[in-house]
């Protein structure tokens, strides 16, 4: 009788992403997974990122994942990068062999930095290793201030916080005090940046944040 052999999904995704991290790392290029709820301002975030940095002189592609539609891929056209659009068809998340795929049409010799916009979600996406250096996560000030405490495995896992929409706080119940409590109990090493993507077009911080992790590799 024949046996079959299955390996768990965890464990397979986790061994290609260390592949792809030790390629990443001998290239020298910083990825980094960015993870948030729609509408938080992923990308936007990823639209000013992308201009300061080419104002820098700095190489960026991107990994657009979404359950449908190449709408976000399609916004970022107009910085004549390399993007590639990974649509899931339903899936809560990315997994390292799409990755994996999406690294094989990019000249890593030729690149500082990419982008992974994962699926909106703020649960599975923080499940899965896809080979990043760094997650990102990403929520904004409309979202309200108790999600750190009902997502807490994102925000154990990510090195760094963009709050955005930080402009909008005074015309909502945002408590910034209990959010920073709960985000510091959770991950106490994590940097915090918090921004108004569409009006802070520098996000000098954030970019600095980047820059140096860069040059860490």
């Amino acid at each position: 009788m024949e046996i079959t052999v299955m390996k768990n999904i965890f464990g397979a995704n986790a061994e290609k992403a260390d592949e792809l991290r030790d390629i990443l790392k001998e290239k020298k290029v910083l990825m980094v997974n960015v993870i948030g709820s729609p509408g938080a301002g992923k990308t936007t975030i990823l639209e000013k990122t992308i201009e300061s940095l080419q104002k820098k002189g700095f190489n960026v592609a991107v990994i657009e994942g979404d359950v449908a539609t190449d709408r976000d891929a399609v916004r970022l056209q107009k910085y004549e990068i390399p993007i590639t659009l990974i649509n899931t068809d339903g899936a809560c998340h990315l997994e390292a062999l799409s990755i994996e795929q999406s690294l094989k049409g990019f000249d890593l010799e030729k690149l500082d930095f990419i982008f992974i916009e994962n699926v909106g979600n703020l649960v599975c996406p923080a499940e899965f290793d896809i080979g990043e250096q760094h997650k990102v996560a990403v929520i904004s000030v409309t979202e309200g201030d108790d999600k750190p405490a009902k997502y807490p495995l994102l925000i154990h896992e990510a090195s760094v916080m963009l709050v955005n929409k930080v402009d909008l706080m005074p015309y909502t119940n945002f408590n910034r005090d209990s959010f920073m409590k709960d985000v510091t109990q959770l991950n106490g090493t994590m940097d915090i940046y918090e921004m108004a993507a569409t009006s802070d077009p520098e996000m000098t911080d954030w970019i600095g944040w980047l820059e140096s992790k860069l040059k860490s590799l």
